[in-house]
């Protein structure tokens, strides 16, 4: 088969929006990955989203996410994710082209992402540092165990302020725009208590294949497996958790409910030596593609 020709001075990069969600969505099939249109819609309604068409006319040549945290048009840190070549135009620059202008549109401000065993050469080419690590866990969840002592509850809409306050003072940027869609998005939305304040709270949402656990803001190890729990307890498919590295007794306690290890992803950064936030209270991402 002749490789399809390629000239990317010549190919624009252009915005995507949610009428871009199937075209996505095949790229991601194309690439070997779970289609995600549920995760796509989030992610193309919340962030900024760049891609190029395919010069073939056969869908998109590749795709990326940026999603934006802090003051709407001043952000103080940037999530980069999805970023996708079709497997016909691999290995020919084309991620290193739209990364590019990522970097060159994301001016002075930070951006952290994900990056698979696979992507980090390209990105520490780029300048990307790793500062740490998530460990994704799945599989039947398996409810056991002495009994979480820590109280949780369906999250209400009266909850979303302190919702709010806390993720901020935890992941360290304001997510406002992200968080207020999880209502909608989860299938179940808990939050943790103590003496009528919250100490937590988390999400499950469907994914294809699981149902993913995150984002995940916890006051310690006990109040984050007490809301897992809570939320896998009603899972009818494989649950998935993507674990700080760091967090090492949520993930023997992920292990012994029957989750197991399927893939390490390293979180790099690009203009700051480290993310904001409290990293001791920040268990899981709402997903790797949006921090």
């Amino acid at each position: 088969m002749s490789t399809p020709s390629l000239s990317l001075s010549v190919l624009p990069v252009r915005r995507l929006t949610p009428r871009d969600t199937t075209l996505c969505a095949d790229l991601s099939h194309d690439r070997g990955w779970p289609r995600e249109e549920h995760k796509w819609g989030l992610l193309l309604a919340a962030g900024t989203a760049y891609g190029m068409d395919a010069p073939d006319g056969n869908g998109l040549l590749s795709t990326c996410v940026v999603t934006s945290y802090g003051p709407p048009g001043n952000p103080d840190l940037q999530a980069v994710g999805m970023v996708l070549v079709a497997a016909r135009y691999a290995r020919r620059g084309v991620g290193r082209h739209l990364m590019r202008h990522v970097l060159t549109e994301a001016g002075s401000t930070p951006l952290t992402l994900h990056a698979t065993a696979n992507g980090r050469p390209l990105y520490e080419d780029l300048g990307f540092e790793t500062v740490g690590g998530v460990e994704s866990l799945q599989g039947t969840f398996s409810p056991g165990g002495p009994e979480p002592r820590i109280a949780t509850r369906p999250a209400t809409a009266e909850d979303l302020p302190a919702i709010l306050h806390l993720d901020g003072a935890v992941f360290g940027s304001d997510r406002t725009h992200v968080i207020t869609r999880l209502p909608a998005f989860a299938d179940r939305l808990r939050v943790a208590e103590e003496r009528g304040r919250l100490i937590g709270y988390g999400g499950i949402w469907p994914n294809t294949g699981a149902e993913m656990v995150g984002p995940l803001i916890a006051r310690d190890t006990e109040t984050a497996v007490a809301l897992i729990a809570s939320l896998a307890a009603g899972a009818t498919r494989p649950v998935r958790v993507d674990v700080d590295a760091r967090h090492e007794g949520v993930l023997s306690w992920l292990r012994d409910r029957g989750l197991t290890p399927s893939f390490h992803n390293d979180v790099m950064t690009y203009g700051t030596k480290e993310l904001p936030g409290d990293w001791t209270r920040r268990f899981a991402p709402l997903t790797v593609a949006a921090g």
